[in-house]
């Protein structure tokens, strides 16, 4: 079956907001013509998407499976679109995709600064598969750690991140200088593929809540520091890799340039 990508965005839009009269406002149409639409979608997909009460709108495991998938979906049409745009009015375009916690500013204004006619953008890579963006095209070169699948890709090692043991600022391993793997052994860990929370912000609320713990890059505890949270770092675990990634097989001399300027920059700081 052909995917239909409006009424994948208004199922979207339902997902995003849990309401469909909230969602039918944020796309001007009617709630009617939206919950016909979002009906319409499921019968052709032959799954339920969502949990419908009078209360309430909640995501079946298809509907969560299908909401996660459509935000790589969305972003690369999204993406296709503007590259075509681009080449039609002769802009040139590097969008940069980058792994959370980890900064490649230095490395745009260093690229921007030898083409300044070339326009720049970047896009945040999901901590889950962080090899999205270049995979899908929305992206043509990423700042990013592992791990992630490095088939197809060509990648340049930059540098190593420790990782550091979040946690509630009033569990009792908080006021300890530094941690091992055993200290941990009966913590609930909330960085297994099991328990994948939609974002960062939901998983450092979760654990702030009291839910669990989690081994995060330190970048990303920096980033991401609140007063209700303590970081400390576990002495026995492995560094993560950073490293700048493209296609394998790509060669344009933009593309190239920024990986000369990128890998310098990046090095450095």
């Amino acid at each position: 079956m052909d995917l239909d990508l409006r009424k994948l965005r208004y199922f979207v839009a339902v997902a995003d907001h849990r309401h469909f009269g909230r969602a039918a406002e944020q796309l001007y149409i009617t709630q009617p013509v939206l919950s016909r639409q979002v009906r319409a979608f499921e019968q052709e997909l032959e799954c339920a998407l969502l949990v419908r009460t009078t209360r309430s709108v909640e995501l079946t495991a298809a509907g969560k499976q299908l909401y996660e998938e459509a935000q790589g979906i969305l972003a690369a049409v999204a993406a296709s679109v503007r590259r075509v745009h681009d080449i039609d009015h002769g802009v040139q375009r590097l969008v940069v995709a980058f792994s959370p916690g980890l900064h490649v500013s230095d490395a745009i204004r260093a690229f921007t600064l030898r083409h300044p006619h070339v326009e720049t953008d970047v896009v945040p890579a999901r901590w889950w598969e962080p090899d999205a963006p270049i995979r899908d095209g929305r992206a043509q070169v990423g700042y990013l750690r592992r791990p992630f699948d490095d088939s197809g890709l060509h990648t340049i090692p930059i540098g190593h991140e420790p990782r550091v043991a979040c946690m509630p600022a009033t569990h009792p391993l908080s006021d300890r200088g530094e941690l091992t793997s055993a200290d941990l052994a009966d913590e609930v860990r909330l960085d297994t593929p099991t328990r994948r929370a939609s974002s960062l912000e939901e998983k450092f609320e979760r654990i702030a809540s009291g839910h669990g713990i989690v081994l995060v890059p330190l970048s990303v505890a920096r980033s991401y520091s609140r007063p209700d949270l303590a970081h400390l770092p576990v002495t026995d675990v492995p560094e993560l890799e950073t490293c700048l990634v493209t296609l394998a097989g790509r060669r344009e001399t933009l593309l190239r340039d920024f990986q000369e300027i990128a890998t310098s920059t990046l090095r450095r700081t």
